[in-house]
């Protein structure tokens, strides 16, 4: 991991994602780029208000984004608080999963927070980013005081391209564990007629980078699937869950996968995810 991104909802309070962010990128010595967004006045404003309206929206608009400007020297001295030295800070006026979507070009990782004040704390908010950022994203809870610990980590295993996907994104966090452990639930079914795929072992996989790992097996669940791995994510001590992301668009939005959403609700630690 050589690039970390970090959405940031606020410039004038660094949230426990943003902490989270600093400490992983000084583990893996890595550069940090923190990104705030101001939304564009067309985005609120419609072609029939008052020309005083749309001076004043502006000028606030002008006002933030000086502030946030502002706000770098802040930003990296929070960074280097955490050891993490070579931090940089970002301004982007756009819509928030696009902003973040563009600057994922050039990032290896994305971290954001699941806070519960604040409009991109929603589920279905960071749900749309996880899903349409195009990149690995770690979901940090707005809790999470622990620090960044990669000892133990469970992996959501389904046999699915997007857990696979995941597991391979996450490699770099994964050889730095010495636990692994895989949940083992229910295979999901190949959206196509026919069931044949190339085989793929989770384990051996793992194996052949290095990485020892033990399995549980999980009941038959399909209502609590998500609630059922954060439990078993904390009953195996683990300080990170690596999953698959789930979702499609519908009217030009997100719609989660009912695992998806059930994790982003009740999540308890750090989750690695990839759609």
């Amino acid at each position: 991991m050589h690039d970390l991104l970090t959405y940031c909802e606020s410039f004038k309070r660094w949230h426990a994602s943003v902490d989270y962010a600093a400490r992983l990128a000084a583990l893996f010595d890595c550069r940090l780029t923190g990104i705030y967004v101001c939304p564009s006045p067309s985005m609120v404003l419609s072609p029939y208000e008052t020309p005083q309206l749309m001076t004043e929206l502006l000028e606030a608009t002008r006002q933030l984004e000086e502030e946030a400007f502002g706000a770098a020297a802040s930003f990296e001295a929070f960074a280097r608080g955490r050891s993490a030295t070579r931090a940089s800070w970002l301004v982007a006026e756009e819509e928030v999963p696009r902003a973040l979507a563009l600057a994922g070009n050039w990032h290896d990782a994305l971290v954001i927070g699941r806070t519960r004040h604040t409009p991109w704390g929603a589920v279905s908010a960071v749900g749309s980013l996880v899903l349409g950022s195009g990149m690995p994203c770690i979901v940090v809870p707005e809790n999470q005081t622990d620090g960044v610990s990669l000892d133990a980590i469970a992996i959501a295993w389904n046999g699915s391209s997007e857990a696979i996907r995941a597991t391979h994104a996450a490699l770099p966090l994964l050889r730095r564990a010495r636990k692994v452990t895989i949940l083992h639930g229910r295979q999901r079914q190949p959206a196509s007629m026919t069931a044949w795929k190339p085989a793929f072992d989770l384990a051996e996989y793992l194996a052949g980078h290095g990485i020892p790992s033990e399995s549980i097996l999980l009941p038959e669940s399909d209502n609590a699937a998500g609630n059922l791995l954060l439990d078993s994510a904390r009953e195996a001590n683990a300080n990170l869950l690596v999953m698959g992301a789930y979702g499609h668009t519908r009217f030009s939005e997100w719609v989660l996968g009912g695992a998806t959403r059930a994790v982003l609700e009740g999540i308890n630690i750090p989750v690695f995810m990839r759609h």
